[in-house]
């Protein structure tokens, strides 16, 4: 199984490549120039494993929740390359990504991810470890203020942004379910792959037509009279 992948809905833009459960990623935190990074990084990977586009199964994105900018550059990048090699597509969440990434390093049942969504909200997801090892969704993604979460009875870890810009009132309502908190931790293209490659297992590769975004907040901007 050949898969490449690219993440950039948050500061750090990044690529993978899953080749039959080896994977090889190109990294880097690099606000604002993902439009510029993303392509060399798919070809380096590619060089790296001498491998050509058509030579892949399918192609995935972080559909996002995150920076409206980043995940459409994801999307685009994306839908490029599998309208041009005739390949299916895997959206995976951005927050599952972060999820897996906190999976792959910690011995945590469970990830509350929060990235700061600006005007006083959060995209917020729950996550547990699945018995593959695997962010799986607890309940639904959400774009919500941090005063107003909602979350299962479970310890975890919590990850991202959010929790540098609200990890106070994000501790008062989860009150001790928290065990340790990485506010630094950002979505990258090897937990996402990984995330991929057992959803192409699993059948769930679309058409690129129906590989779309996942912005969560309906509008770019609100007035703030409009979310009172």
């Amino acid at each position: 199984m050949k898969i490449l992948a690219v993440e950039t809905a948050a500061e750090a833009c990044s690529a993978a490549l899953f080749l039959d459960g080896e994977i090889l990623q190109r990294w880097q935190l690099a606000p604002r120039e993902h439009a510029r990074l993303i392509l060399p990084m798919l070809d380096a990977l590619l060089a790296e494993a001498a491998i050509s586009v058509y030579a892949l199964d399918a192609v995935a994105f972080g559909r996002g929740p995150g920076s409206f900018t980043g995940v459409r550059i994801a999307t685009g990048v994306i839908h490029g390359v599998a309208f041009g090699a005739d390949l299916p597509v895997l959206p995976v969440s951005t927050l599952a990504a972060m999820a897996q990434a906190c999976f792959d390093d910690h011995p945590a049942a469970a990830a509350f991810t929060a990235l700061d969504a600006r005007m006083g909200e959060i995209y917020w997801a729950v996550y547990r470890r699945n018995a593959q090892g695997l962010a799986e969704l607890v309940g639904k993604e959400v774009v919500i203020p941090a005063g107003q979460i909602h979350f299962p009875e479970i310890q975890g870890y919590g990850i991202g942004s959010g929790w540098g810009a609200y990890g106070a009132q994000l501790q008062e309502q989860l009150q001790g379910l928290v065990t340790h908190v990485d506010a630094d931790c950002l979505p990258g293209a090897a937990p996402l792959v990984r995330l991929a490659a057992a959803d192409f297992a699993a059948g769930k590769a679309v058409p690129v037509d129906e590989a779309q975004p996942v912005y969560l907040r309906d509008r770019v901007a609100k007035k703030e009279s409009e979310r009172q």
